[in-house]
């Protein structure tokens, strides 16, 4: 009779809890970010990445009793949908991330799927969260619309006086023929013949749908070109890298931020037919603090490396919802937008582990590059404002 009496006890205090908990969940509210960008295809890996940040992030912030907004605890949900890298399936996904889910903020990976947003965000109420360092992103007047990595301009220079200056003049260009490479290309050609350079062969590929190279990476061969310009979604990129190597190529690649060089030397099985190779700093080499601390919870929370890509995006994540708490709403974007800088600033270099410094009037952000050359089959930093060597 007392042991029954103690298990109805137990049961009445269990009944009490799971009443308890279920009623501090109800009364917490949830804010929805959304997500458009590719998840099939050859960029399915760089969409998915970026994706990861965010989804890291909104964890995190929950598992830490969600965010005080205007003085309630609210969850961060995430919902992701696939458009294929396809501009004007991004503008449908966002159409129905706003209306269906009230999304105040979506991300979007690529250049084409923010300026199709771009057409419509401000009307429809909400800030674009653009993963894209296309400098036109923030040029056009769209006064909802949040550049998260800096500006590609700053690579062009010490990419041209780094490759130029160990490997030749004569520049091919076999980069990928979506908006944000043609960009890239746009900025990269006149720059090149500046710098004194010739443009000895152009061939853009279609780096998210084609796994053969070969005719492609050939048409620029025949240009017997010193430096190849490369840069897509870094598994097509390596597929690329790849075949010219096995054409013959010797010279130095400059390869396009969105490609990563470990991600690259993952498919490649290593550095070597990356020697010469001018990119992004992969994050895992980056030896600022918090950028080590975020690499190690990524680890031990998805048993792998992290790239450029998902720390960019859980940095911003991050800044959002603090800018949010700052802004006391969830709902103004232009509110949101206007405390970005202060969140920032505000964040430990943990949950920062991109270094944004701040956000500019045009909604771009401030960051100082952090560049790689490969050198003797390994990563070594390089000084952006100079192009030279660190070590």
């Amino acid at each position: 009779m007392i042991g029954t009496r103690r298990n109805i006890l137990a049961g009445t205090a269990a009944a009490a809890l799971v009443a308890t908990t279920r009623g501090a969940f109800a009364q917490q509210e949830t804010v929805t970010i959304g997500w458009t960008g590719p998840l099939s295809g050859g960029a399915a890996l760089y969409g998915k990445n970026t994706l990861t940040g965010l989804e890291m992030s909104a964890k995190e912030i929950n598992d830490s009793g969600g965010v005080q907004i205007g003085g309630k605890p609210h969850k961060i949900a995430v919902v992701g949908l696939d458009d294929k890298y396809s501009p004007s399936e991004a503008a449908v996904n966002a159409k129905r991330l706003r209306a269906q889910y009230k999304a105040p903020v979506v991300f979007c990976p690529h250049s084409g799927g923010n300026f199709a947003m771009q057409a419509f965000n401000e009307q429809d109420g909400f800030l674009i969260g653009a993963y894209t360092s296309v400098p036109q992103m923030t040029e056009r007047g769209n006064k909802l619309t949040f550049r998260i990595p800096p500006s590609f301009a700053g690579y062009i220079d010490p990419f041209i006086k780094t490759t130029m200056g160990s490997f030749g003049k004569k520049l091919g260009m076999a980069g990928a023929d979506h908006d944000y490479a043609k960009a890239w290309a746009a900025l990269m050609k006149p720059a090149w013949t500046k710098a004194g350079g010739t443009v000895v062969a152009e061939n853009a590929m279609s780096y998210n749908k084609d796994t053969d190279f070969y005719s492609g990476v050939s048409r620029v061969m025949a240009g017997n070109p010193d430096v190849l310009f490369v840069g897509g979604a870094s598994e097509p990129t390596a597929l690329v890298i790849k075949q010219a190597r096995e054409l013959g190529f010797q010279g130095g690649f400059m390869i396009m931020d969105q490609a990563k060089l470990d991600e690259i030397a993952h498919v490649l099985g290593g550095y070597q037919q990356l020697e010469g190779a001018m990119g992004v700093l992969p994050t895992v080499f980056d030896p600022r603090p918090g950028t080590q601390e975020f690499v190690g919870r990524f680890r031990k929370a998805y048993n792998r490396d992290p790239g450029s890509e998902a720390a960019y995006n859980y940095a911003a994540l991050n800044a959002v919802s603090e800018a949010m708490k700052l802004a006391g709403t969830t709902s103004d974007a232009a509110k949101i937008l206007a405390k970005l800088t202060e969140a920032f600033k505000s964040l430990p270099p943990g949950r920062n582990p991109a270094h944004i410094t701040e956000v500019d009037e045009r909604g771009g952000s401030n960051v100082r590059l952090s560049l790689a050359y490969v050198k003797g089959g390994k990563i070594v930093p390089v000084d952006a404002a100079t192009g030279n060597l660190m070590n």
